[in-house]
Order: C-alpha cells, then structure tokens, then sequence
C-alpha cells in the first residue's frame, strides 16, 4: 500500500480501538477470515467456519454490536479556510443558497474521514476455540507460523475519506443543505465536489460492506523463542575455529560468528525444531495469539521492492 496513506491507517487503529480498515477499502473481511499480509496487502487464505475449523455448535458470534460513533469521525492536517453561504441563481431562474466549504491539507498524507452508525459483527467465544485454532491451523489442517484471524468485522451507514497527495492540498465542496460544521457538509449524501487539487483519495460509500476488521496474531510464546535463541546462539559457539579446521582454505576472522540476538526476531526459531518436535500435543507450549497491533500495522506500508 502507499505510503499517504500510513497516517489515517494509524490514527483509525488508535481512535476506534483496534479495527483496521482494509487494505484497498474495497474488499470485504468477515469473522473467522484468516491471512497473511505480502508485500503489503492482506491475503485472504480462508476462514475457519468455511473449512470447519470450528464445530458447528461452537459457532458464536454476535451481530450488531453497535460501536462508539465519536470515534469513526476524525481529521489529521485538515483545516477550513472558508465555510459560509452562498446566493446563486446559476442555471434555474429562482435564486437559492447553498453552504460552500474549502478544505485545506497541510502535508502528503493528511486526511478527513467520517463514517455513520458503525456496527459489528464479532465472535463472542473466542476464548474457547483458540487453542484449538492453534493446533488446526498449525498442525492438523494446516502448517502455518504466521497467520492472523479475524475476530471482529465492522460496518457503516456510509463513510467518506480523502486523503492528500501533496503539502496544500484542497478540496472545495458544495451542499444545499444548512450545514458548516467541518463534518458536517464532508460526507453528506447532498455534497458535491466542485474543485479539488492534489487529492490523492477522495471516496464516499454506501454502507453495508464490511471493510474494517479487528484480527488475532499468532505468536511463538517469548520463553520458547528465547530458549531456543539462547540453545542456538550455545550450540554456534566456536564456529570459527571449526570452520579453520574443515575448509582447506586460510581464513582469517577476530570475531566469533555470531548474529546480533536482535537479528534473530526476523527469523522463525521453530524451524530449528527437530522433525516431529512440534507436534499436536505440543503446539500449546509454543503457540499463542495477541491483538494484531500498531506493528503489524506497518507491513502494510511495505514492500518486496522497497
């Protein structure tokens, strides 16, 4: 995904207490969907009441679950230069007012959204099905390390986003209603847009679809992680001077060859694991889920070619 757009996803993570949107604001994410984020996109690879993960009397989830609309409308970077009322006779022979507003965006990445009536549909039992996601989803159905669930999906009546492509970015819009709040006439069914410059996004839609999501993240449990860095980093001990002793060759190194233990939080330590070592009675002592976070949040903004 662009990097513009790094601000509202960030600040939509913190204001609506964890629900993301999705990653072209197009698609549709529902409860029990679980991915993988590529190169910055989030790939779908199934859900688990589809591939019957979960038994059919374990299935419970709760729909219309309204959510705190005070925090599904919010700006960042977004001033009003000019809102007022205007008189205009253009085109019909009866003179009527319409309230005219010009949005200014002070940097490449500032954004107004605003999203009406937000509802969601979550899954209520999510501790009672976890641990057997785990040992599904890493042993029994699949063999995954790294996948995500979607626990939550949100709707709205209708939300509107823009976004700015360039510092002084504008967007003058048009409404016959009486309106002047900042959100009121932005995201009106009535507004029209009748001049804008260097807008990179500029959206609104019906609603309906579910485009915001809150999702679990599985994790390697901390104590395993470390003992087996720390079991590694022991076993690595004299590298260098095997490796003197078994290549026919003179090198030379004043280090030990060893990583940085920081490096080691790139690389998945299961695959260390002796074949049959993890397995479904001891996926539990490896596995756990945590809240998809602000850090997860990143690998949206970044790419194979970056």
């Amino acid at each position: 995904m662009e990097n513009v757009y790094r601000n509202f996803y960030r600040s939509f993570y913190l204001r609506t207490n964890g629900f993301i949107p999705t990653s072209s604001l197009a698609k549709a994410v529902y409860p029990g969907d679980f991915f993988q984020i590529r190169n910055g996109q989030v790939v779908v690879l199934g859900n688990i009441y589809r591939s019957e993960l979960v038994k059919h009397e374990d299935i419970k989830l709760e729909y219309d679950n309204k959510l705190n609309p005070s925090g599904w409308s919010f700006s960042e970077g977004v001033s009003k230069p000019y809102s007022g009322r205007r008189n205009s006779n253009e085109a019909i022979e009866a003179e009527f007012e319409f309230s005219k507003q010009i949005l200014a965006f002070s940097e490449k990445g500032s954004f107004i959204f605003k999203g009406s009536d937000p509802v969601s549909t979550r899954i209520i039992n999510w501790n009672e099905i976890q641990q057997q996601l785990i040992i599904k989803l890493t042993q029994t159905y699949y063999s995954f390390r790294d996948v995500y669930v979607v626990t939550e999906s949100a709707t709205t009546k209708n939300w509107t986003l823009a976004v700015s492509g360039a510092a002084s970015a504008e967007l003058e819009i048009v409404t016959a209603e009486e309106n002047f709040g900042l959100n009121d006439i932005f995201g009106h069914v009535s507004s029209k847009t009748i001049q804008s410059k260097d807008i990179e996004f500029y959206q609104r839609e019906e609603g309906g679809k579910p485009s915001f999501y809150r999702a679990k993240k599985l994790l390697i449990k901390d104590d395993k992680s470390e003992a087996l860095v720390a079991d590694h980093i022991a076993k690595e001990q004299g590298h260098h001077e095997w490796a003197k002793a078994f290549y026919k060759s003179d090198f030379h190194s004043n280090n030990e060859y060893l990583n940085d233990q920081s490096a080691y939080l790139q690389v998945n330590m299961l695959d260390l694991l002796r074949p049959g070592e993890l397995n479904p009675n001891t996926a539990l002592l490896y596995f756990s889920w945590a809240d998809m976070s602000l850090d997860d949040l990143e690998k949206l903004f970044i790419s194979y070619g970056e």
